[in-house]
């Protein structure tokens, strides 16, 4: 990761936090893409950029084309930024449904079409996404959920055919993460078998190297010890 150019989205959460601190830590510089507000200022090897909808086509693209022209370029865009709810198709509404597709797949979906003209720029350009174990089979109350993440991994698949040797794009598939949310959550889980965010960053930016030039279209669950 050396010198890469990274964009985070979602640099705020549990996990973008995570994924940008160890992108950092390899060399890389980072831009932080989030909806909460700008927190520090910008620095030589990380750059904050908030208060921004990616759900909004024009807000991605305005976002993206920053965090280029702050570093001069763009290798690698990876997709954290989504939510999570739950509801029963009986009880629920179909506002849930779209939210969660707004905020899982949309916010995917623009930032990595603002990226493309830059990623295939570089020698190395990579996308990685955040589907979900969960969207594979879908339980009670999984719906909306489910059906948004199983979006990203069609999203993922149909993206790397399209970008075939210009621009490699691969999405990881945790189960339940270990953050302080779902140990709220959940409190009666064993939290030994999630997967912890490190597991899941170090997997991300295995496929946002170099070392993985020849893997693309992959959807990879990330399932700790479930």
């Amino acid at each position: 990761m050396q010198g890469k150019i990274v964009v985070v989205t979602g640099a705020s959460g549990a996990l973008g936090w995570v994924v940008a601190g160890l992108a950092l830590e390899h060399g890389a510089k980072v831009a932080l893409i989030d909806h909460s507000a700008t927190k520090t200022s910008p620095t030589e090897h990380r750059f904050e950029i908030g208060g921004v909808d990616l759900s909004e086509t024009s807000e991605a693209k305005r976002a993206i084309d920053t965090a280029a022209n702050h570093f001069g370029g763009l290798d690698v865009v990876v997709n954290v930024a989504g939510a999570f709810s739950s509801q029963t198709v009986a009880d629920g509404d179909t506002a849930l449904w779209e939210r969660l597709y707004r905020l899982n797949t949309l916010t995917a979906l623009n930032t990595s079409r603002a990226a493309i003209p830059h990623l295939v720029q570089s020698r190395a350009g990579r996308i990685v996404n955040i589907g979900a174990i969960g969207a594979l089979h879908a339980g009670t109350g999984m719906g909306p959920y489910a059906a948004s993440k199983s979006a990203v991994h069609q999203l993922t698949e149909t993206l790397a055919a399209e970008l075939k040797g210009k621009v490699t794009v691969n999405a990881v598939m945790p189960s339940t993460i270990d953050t302080p949310a779902n140990r709220r959550d959940m409190p009666n889980a064993d939290f030994s078998k999630w997967a912890t965010p490190q597991e899941v960053a170090a997997m991300i930016l295995f496929l946002a190297s170099d070392e993985a030039s020849g893997v693309t279209g992959a959807l990879i669950p990330v399932s700790g010890r479930v």
